[in-house]
Order: structure tokens, then C-alpha cells, then sequence
């Protein structure tokens, strides 16, 4: 077992990651729209994104609202986590979206044109 699957086993130990990850999987969101979506505040939900992303679960992209400002988005990047059992140990195993988050982002962008 290496860093990175304890890293990807600890995050998804936690019910507010397992949420926010089950949300991106539909579309990416605002941090609000997670706040709205999963039942949890701004800090819970911020906290929660810096994990997904150090275990590299999710990943965010900058948008630009119609008044100018900033934001982010985030997307999923993973699709289905395996954990296998045999021979005395364990294994992860992450499979990665097909679909680029970035082609995710100009999709739904256009979806918005």
C-alpha cells in the first residue's frame, strides 16, 4: 500500500467527501451549489475539496460569472475506486474519468451560451 491509496481510502472515510464527490459526478458545482446540494457550510465544504483534490479526486477550474467576478468550479476525476483484499493485503485501484474535466467545463459552458 502506498501513500497515495492511503490517501484516497482516508478521504473517502469521510461522509461530507463521499457526498461532494457523488454530486460532481452529475455536473461540476460551485461551492455553494455543493454547500446546497450536500447539507454542509462553506468551511466544511472547502475543507472537504482540499482533500478530494490532494488526493487528486477532483480538480477546480476558474469561471466567470456575467457581473465579472471569479469563481470556482470543481469536477470529478475519478469514476469507481476498488479496494481488493487477497494474499495478506490490499490494493486500491482509481479509474480515472474518460471525459477530461476541462472538456466537462466547456460543455457545460456552452450548454449556458
Amino acid at each position: 500500500m502506498d501513500e497515495d491509496e492511503d490517501t484516497v481510502l482516508a478521504v473517502l472515510d469521510d461522509e461530507y467527501a463521499r457526498a461532494i464527490l457523488a454530486h460532481l459526478t452529475l455536473e461540476p458545482m460551485s461551492v455553494d451549489e455543493l454547500c446546497t446540494a450536500c447539507e454542509m457550510s462553506d468551511a466544511t465544504a472547502y475543507r472537504r475539496l482540499n482533500r478530494l483534490q490532494d488526493a487528486d479526486l477532483v480538480t477546480e477550474h476558474q469561471e466567470l460569472d456575467p457581473d465579472g467576478h471569479h469563481y470556482k468550479r470543481y469536477a470529478a476525476t475519478v469514476e469507481t475506486v476498488t479496494v481488493t483484499f487477497a494474499d495478506g493485503g490490499y490494493e486500491v485501484a482509481v479509474t480515472r474519468s474518460t471525459t477530461d474535466p476541462a472538456d466537462r467545463f466547456t460543455d457545460l459552458f456552452e450548454g449556458l451560451s
